[in-house]
């Protein structure tokens, strides 16, 4: 029952039927009250649909990029039937109040189940249900594994003795040099780590998207399935992979930046390298590192590519955005991060550093959906800068998918197969 997915199959289609005979009960009761509400409630959704990108981007400055038109629709959807639900329970009798809720409820239901099938941020029923994220295990490091500077590749030290499991586990990672307050960190543990013998491993770095939390990459993401699945390949070897927070909360926005708001790139370079490299038990050769993320965390990938090349040579770029932002106002995010000053925000972009430095060592993978021509058009902008700044890069455009998160889960592990000899999982 766990498995029974909400992005695909007969469930959705099953709420979509319903939808639509919660929607005819609700636009049959008839009369002139019953027209009057149909019109406003056309009239209020129209509204939702071709307003809602202004409201979010300019009005509340809640975003800093606009709404998918599908995600849009179902809000307007959801506005529309709400309308027309509190119109059925006007001078109705009780048993139309009571039909006039649970059709609302159904309805109400469909539209979000919509705006999950596009974001995927629920892919299935046991996701949805998920226990509280405070319930997984604490991170427990491998007996008597010391962290190393490994110059030889993982896969030469490797005798393939895969008998131990992989796991989730997570640790709060201190801010002790940046003096920022995290969220806790996710940990993948692969097979390999867990085995009577097991070999110092690389590291992969990882940040969810925003609004959002490390707990995404596992839930959503499917993070230990995609894993595992690399590691099947690799014979038991994967990334020790750290999902981590620069956010701080749900709806924090540091960019992944030192500035006004936070010192996140000093949390993110300082804190949490050493916090792993003293903890975990890994190959603290930074060479066979990678950081990476979807969205907001494409974003900070490139970031920590282009201004730390020597602690992420390797990074991997999902659906990120042509620059940090908070903002859709570009101005407004200068503004609450460096007090305005233009040319410090500047300095510190991917674009401009591309421009003005080269990075003959850095490889990157960068990804986004064929049905976001915005992300595209920023993807394919960074990764030729990128190219032409001397890294070796490779893209890929997942089709049918807008910025959801059916374009991490369909390229996180050609991503890693890209890297895999920079890593040192093949040779």
């Amino acid at each position: 029952m766990g498995d029974l997915s909400l992005i695909s199959g007969w469930l959705p289609v099953t709420l979509l039927v319903l939808g639509a005979v919660a929607l005819f009960f609700l636009l049959a009761r008839g009369g002139r009250a019953s027209v009057i509400t149909i019109v406003v409630a056309a009239v209020l959704a129209v509204l939702t649909y071709f307003l809602l990108n202004w409201l979010v981007l300019d009005v509340f400055d809640l975003l800093p990029e606009p709404l998918p038109g599908a995600v849009r629709l179902w809000i307007a959807v959801g506005v529309g039937v709400f309308v027309l639900g509190v119109g059925s329970m006007v001078a109705s009798s009780v048993g139309r109040k009571v039909t006039a809720i649970v059709c609302t409820v159904v309805a109400l239901v469909v539209a979000a189940s919509q705006i999950n099938v596009y974001f995927e941020e629920y892919p299935t029923l046991g996701t949805l249900l998920a226990s509280d994220e405070n319930d997984v295990s604490a991170f427990a490091a491998a007996n008597n594994l010391k962290s190393q500077n490994e110059k030889t590749p993982v896969v030469d030290r490797w005798r393939g003795d895969d008998s131990g499991h992989s796991r989730i586990e997570s640790a709060p990672i201190p801010g002790t040099v940046s003096g920022f307050t995290a969220r806790p960190a996710w940990f993948y543990l692969p097979p390999s780590y867990a085995g009577p013998k097991p070999p110092l491993l690389p590291v992969l770095i990882l940040v969810s998207g925003q609004p959002g939390g490390p707990q995404d990459w596992v839930v959503s993401g499917g993070l230990q399935k995609l894993m595992d699945e690399f590691a099947a390949q690799h014979n038991g070897l994967a990334p020790v992979t750290v999902v981590v927070d620069p956010n701080g909360a749900e709806d924090g926005n540091t960019m992944c930046m030192d500035s006004d708001i936070a010192k996140a790139d000093t949390y993110l370079t300082v804190d949490v390298v050493n916090w792993i490299t003293a903890n975990v038990g890994i190959d603290s050769n930074h060479a066979h590192w990678a950081f990476g993320g979807w969205s907001f965390g494409g974003t900070c990938s490139i970031q920590m590519a282009t201004r730390h090349p020597d602690l992420f040579p390797s990074f991997i770029d999902l659906a990120g955005e042509r620059e940090p932002a908070i903002s859709a106002d570009r101005a407004q995010t200068v503004q609450l991060a460096f007090h305005g000053d233009t040319a410090a925000f500047d300095a510190l972009t991917p674009l401009a550093l591309l421009s003005e430095k080269t990075y003959r060592d850095s490889w990157g993978f960068f990804a986004a959906g064929g049905d976001e021509p915005q992300t595209e058009s920023w993807m394919t902008e960074v990764s030729t800068a990128a190219k032409n700044a001397g890294m070796t890069v490779t893209t890929q455009v997942v089709p049918g998918q807008g910025h959801s998160w059916g374009v991490p889960t369909a390229t996180l592990v050609p991503a890693l197969n890209f890297l895999a000899p920079r890593m040192g999982f093949t040779k």
